[in-house]
């Protein structure tokens, strides 16, 4: 009896994953298409076959330029916009499951304001440690977001034990606060470094180019990897800690690996792009609408819908106004903060309830 229940299952996956998969890609090539020179979806198609499959000889009957355009300009800037909303949606995801709270998210809880005073600390001093070089700036601002995360939930581990809704949000306000008052200290010390860290601190993945795609993806992969992997260990912790406990999951373990394997992607994704809020808030909220609880499957279509999103937000963020740009941090929180006031207003009335 219970087989056909089982198959309609697998079918639903499969239409989720594959409705998810699909968005990504349409994102992909409407942002690469559409700018100033709009470039048809079957010579973007022609062009990233060729440089991905180059032993296939193609004739070329699209104007040289639009290779360049793709695949020098466009291209990376939105691979790039995708791993960042991936990064910061898986970890919202993670984060959500871990304090079994909707509105936990890097931004909220103060994690990615640890992680822009690292990358501004490194911009600020012109930092570059020999051995790491170009990699300091990633792992200066991961540092910074561990100890941020640390320090928010010890903090409101003192104040209440329970970790409330309430103390988690005002924790990761003052904290966020705090760590403000850094960055504008920096920011009113600071001499020709001034404009560039003020556009990265309203979030942008303009002229970033590939190779920050590069120094972005060994951290996306270390971080998304880990997470996936403790799919059903958020599960069972969603039911608490005692519960996880009597279901075998040594809970110290993986919440200290959750912890660090979200901080890892939100210090990486804040070092490419700069503070790009509600983004971690949004998606696991939308993608727990669409395909349930279930952390081995939620996790997996947030890195598609997270990356989706980021993508199209560039896209509006760069056309908009054209040819100048909004800086997308500024988008997402427009979106972002009305998304939080209804889900705040939501837990409230069940909290009452």
């Amino acid at each position: 009896m219970q087989k056909p229940f089982i198959l309609k299952f697998t079918a639903n996956r499969t239409l989720q994953y594959s409705a998810a998969i699909l968005i990504w890609v349409a994102a992909l090539l409407i942002s690469i298409s559409v700018g100033t020179v709009h470039v048809p979806i079957s010579t973007i198609i022609t062009i990233l076959v060729e440089k991905g499959l180059p032993f296939l000889s193609f004739t070329k009957d699209y104007e040289v330029m639009y290779e360049s355009i793709v695949f020098d300009i466009r291209l990376p800037r939105v691979i790039l916009a995708a791993l960042v909303g991936s990064a910061l949606a898986v970890s919202g995801v993670a984060f959500q499951g871990l304090l079994r709270n909707p509105l936990a998210d890097p931004y909220v809880l103060g994690v990615s304001s640890g992680a822009s005073v690292g990358a501004v600390f490194v911009l600020f001093v012109g930092l570059t440690i020999p051995f790491l070089g170009s990699f300091t700036l990633p792992l200066v601002s991961i540092g910074a977001a561990i100890i941020s995360v640390l320090a928010v939930l010890a903090f409101a581990n003192l104040v209440d034990r329970s970790l409330s809704l309430e103390t988690l949000i005002l924790t990761g306000i003052i904290f966020s606060s705090f760590l403000g008052s850094f960055i504008s200290l920096m920011i009113a010390l600071t001499g020709d470094e001034l404009r560039q860290i003020i556009q990265w601190l309203l979030g942008s993945v303009s002229m970033r180019g590939w190779p920050y795609v590069k120094l972005l993806l060994p951290f996306f992969i270390v971080g998304v990897t880990l997470l996936l992997l403790q799919g059903k260990e958020l599960n069972a912790l969603t039911f608490g800690e005692h519960k996880a406990k009597q279901l075998g999951v040594n809970v110290e373990r993986r919440k200290l690996l959750i912890l660090l394997s979200a901080s890892i992607l939100t210090g990486a994704a804040v070092a490419v792009s700069g503070t790009i809020g509600f983004v971690g808030l949004v998606i696991p909220h939308i993608c727990r609408k669409l395909v349930g609880t279930d952390h081995t499957h939620l996790t997996p279509i947030s890195i598609f819908i997270g990356g989706a999103f980021l993508m199209l937000s560039d896209l509006l963020a760069r056309t908009i106004i054209a040819p100048a740009e909004l800086p997308i941090g500024v988008l997402t929180s427009l979106v972002g903060a009305p998304v939080f006031a209804f889900i705040l207003i939501q837990q409230r009335k069940k909290g009452r309830a």
